[in-house]
C-alpha cells in the first residue's frame, strides 16, 4: 500500500467527516470487525480509512450507510461535506 503524505491524509479527513462517522459507529454498537467483514476488507483497512490514510469507495459508502442505517442526509453530511 502506498504511503500517503500527511497533507493528503489531512485533506481526506476534511472531505469525510470521520469524527461523525466514528460516532455513528460507536452509537450503533456494531464492531469494526463486523463492518470490515460486511465490506469484505480487513480491520486494518477500515482503520486506515477512519484515519484518513485511504478513501472510501462508492460501494463502501453505500454499504456503510446500510449497515449503520444512515439517512441520506446523514450519509451526505459524513461523506460529502
Amino acid at each position: 500500500m502506498p504511503v500517503v503524505s500527511p497533507e493528503k491524509a489531512e485533506r481526506r479527513k476534511r472531505m469525510v467527516n470521520l469524527e461523525m462517522l466514528r460516532q455513528h459507529i460507536e452509537d450503533s454498537g456494531i464492531t469494526m470487525s463486523h463492518i470490515a467483514r460486511r465490506l469484505d476488507i480487513s480491520r486494518a483497512t477500515i482503520y486506515n480509512k477512519l484515519n484518513g490514510s485511504s478513501e472510501f469507495t462508492a460501494n463502501e459508502i453505500y454499504a456503510i450507510s446500510r449497515i449503520l442505517h444512515l439517512s441520506n442526509k446523514e450519509r451526505d453530511l459524513i461523506f460529502f461535506s
